[in-house]
Formats: C-alpha cells, sequence, structure tokens
C-alpha cells in the first residue's frame, strides 16, 4: 500500500495503517535515542514516547520532509527532553564481598550506560545514511563511542548524531532542532572537539577483527580459557599495554595491562571462579559472568563486553546482572 494512503488511513484513526507506516522505521529509531541517552531502558522509553507523539500529532505532518526525517524530528526532541528532566543518577559503591580493589586509575565521569543487546539490527544496518556522515555504522554503536557522547551537552550530542553519524545536512538538522544554520554549525564544531577529548587512546589503534571471523573467535576462545581457568598470566598475554576497564554503575576504572592484571587477580585469588555464556552487545563480543556456588549452581553476576583491537583486548566493560535478560541469559546455570 503506498504511502501517501497510509497516512490518509491513520489520520483517520486506523492503527494498523500507522504501524504499517512506521514499522520500517522503528530500529533506527531505537538505535538513535539509544546513542543519545546511553541507556537501553530509555531509549525503549523514549521510541513509545515517539510513537505516541507521532500518532497524536500526524495531523500535522505536512509532508514537506519525510516521513523519516519527521519522525527523527520527534525522537530527538524527546531525547533532549529526557536528557535535560533527567537527575543525576548516583553511583554504585563497591560491592563485591571479599574482594579489595586496587586504587582506580581514576572515577569516570559516565555512570549511567547500558548495553545494547546485539550486534547492529540488520533492518538498521540498510537503513540510509546521509551523503555527509562520518563514522561506520559499527563504530557509532560501540561502546566507546556511545559512553564519549554522553559527556557532551545534549544539544551538541543531538547535532552530531544527526550530522556525523546518520549524514543529515546542515539544513535539516537546523530543521529538526528550530536552530539556525549557524548555530548548528557551531555546534557541530564543539562537539567534534569534545567527542576527541572524551574519546579513548585506544580508539586509534588496530580495528577489531570482522564479527564472526577466525581470528574474533580465536583471541574470545583464549579468553574464556583464561577467564574460567582465573589464569591470570594467561590474560595478560591478551591484552593490549593502555587497555581500559570500567564497571557502570560503579565509577571505578582502570587504565594500563599492570593495574587491569592485579584487579583481575584480586577477584581470582579471592577464590570466586567464574562459567561465561556467549552474547554480543554493541556489536562486540560479550559473555555473560556466572559466579560458581558451593552447591554447583553458577549465579549471574554480569556481563563483561571486549573491545577488540587487532589480535588484543583494547578494554573490558563489566555490566551488572540486572541486563542479562535483555541478552536472552538466565540467571543462574545448573551445576555441570
Amino acid at each position: 500500500m503506498a504511502a501517501a494512503e497510509l497516512i490518509d488511513r491513520a489520520r483517520d484513526g486506523d492503527g494498523e495503517a500507522f504501524r504499517e507506516l512506521t514499522a520500517p522505521h522503528l530500529r533506527e529509531l531505537q538505535v538513535h535515542c539509544y546513542r543519545m541517552l546511553g541507556s537501553f531502558e530509555d531509549a525503549e522509553d523514549a521510541l513509545q514516547n515517539t510513537l505516541l507523539a507521532a500518532w497524536q500529532g500526524l495531523d500535522g505532518f505536512e509532508e514537506r520532509a519525510s516521513l523519516r526525517t519527521w519522525l527523527y524530528r520527534i525522537a530527538t526532541h524527546r531525547c533532549l527532553d529526557a536528557l535535560r528532566a533527567a537527575s543525576r543518577r548516583p553511583a554504585r559503591q563497591w560491592d563485591v564481598p571479599g574482594v579489595e580493589p586496587p586504587e582506580p586509575t581514576r572515577l569516570g565521569e559516565v555512570v549511567w550506560l547500558q548495553p545494547f543487546p546485539g550486534a547492529l539490527p540488520q533492518d538498521t544496518a540498510e537503513a540510509p545514511l546521509g551523503p555527509e556522515a562520518r563514522y561506520e555504522r559499527t563504530e557509532s554503536i560501540s561502546l566507546a563511542f556511545v559512553t564519549a557522547l554522553q559527556v557532551l551537552p545534549p544539544r551538541q550530542v543531538a547535532v552530531l548524531v544527526l550530522r556525523d553519524v546518520l549524514g543529515f545536512r546542515a539544513r535539516e538538522v537546523a530543521d529538526v532542532l528550530d536552530a539556525t544554520v549557524d548555530s548548528v554549525d557551531s555546534a557541530l564544531k564543539r562537539a567534534r572537539a569534545g567527542l576527541r577529548r572524551h574519546q579513548e587512546p585506544g580508539a586509534g589503534h588496530e580495528p577489531p577483527p570482522a564479527p564472526g571471523s577466525g581470528a574474533e573467535e580465536a583471541i574470545v576462545g583464549r579468553f574464556v580459557d583464561a577467564w574460567e581457568s582465573a589464569d591470570v598470566d594467561a590474560l595478560v598475554t591478551l591484552l593490549t599495554d593502555d587497555v581500559f576497564m570500567s564497571m557502570p554503575p560503579m565509577p571505578f576504572e582502570y587504565r594500563g595491562r599492570d593495574v587491569v592484571a592485579r584487579f583481575c587477580a584480586g577477584l581470582f585469588d579471592a577464590g570466586r571462579r567464574f562459567d561465561l555464556v556467549p552474547a554480543r552487545a554493541n556489536g562486540q563480543p560479550a559473555f555473560g559472568a556466572y559466579l560458581r556456588t558451593p552447591d554447583g549452581v553458577s549465579r549471574g553476576v554480569g556481563l563483561y563486553v571486549l573491545t577488540l583491537t587487532g589480535d588484543r583486548i583494547g578494554a573490558m566493560t563489566r555490566f551488572d546482572d540486572g541486563v542479562l535478560p535483555w541478552f536472552g541469559l538466565p540467571r543462574s546455570l545448573p551445576g555441570r
């Protein structure tokens, strides 16, 4: 059915026509909201608010721009509203019994960060990019990129994502944000500078191996063997010299092979042993981590996400166990 007919039917109150009209854009809008908010849960809420606003405001869609651009306008404003309204979420205190972590390299600025389940969805990967996009799709959903975005002021985030990730032209972004082209250009310049300051040094390393490739499987397999056997020496051989470790919503961050090795050794020396279940987050290798217990059951304690650089691990991010259901992972594993 033609889009014009679907719009007419939706304006007459046909919910099925509205769903058919918006369905091709849902996943890319979800990813857009995630980039801006850094939270899978908040992105889900923003997407639902976008759809409600679009349904209620369809009579105001004048069709001067495409439906896709109109939906991006609504979604961007809903995200900006969410960022303005959000109170600063508190960092979580260290809560691992029997383990005293080393002094962190620093306390992170971004503690409210959540992983995005899976690889970049296929329908999102095929969504059109504008002519001025500067980032590869996989890079623009990576944890490093999304984390760096969260340090920028909200309006700069919106401009950078619309211009450099999605490739909208300056005039289109100005229309989306009810701004002037000059103000969009100025915000983009500041956003690019801020992003360069806050991106991790590892961003300049070798690119990761292709997802699912033999090279990726080799390093991931070595990591699993080292972690499950609590072999710190084997783990150290996999890390870059400046490997970075973080664990939102705890603010502790560690930079460098030696201190990351000490952190991991502290876990293993306390007698903690793990089983890992593979997953994928932000297009990167990930694992549900399950702590072995005396009763033989392994209980979910978190999700590890690896950032690969060449044949090494350049970053490790640990999220708490609350994210496991998003990845279809159980809360516990039966005894072996």
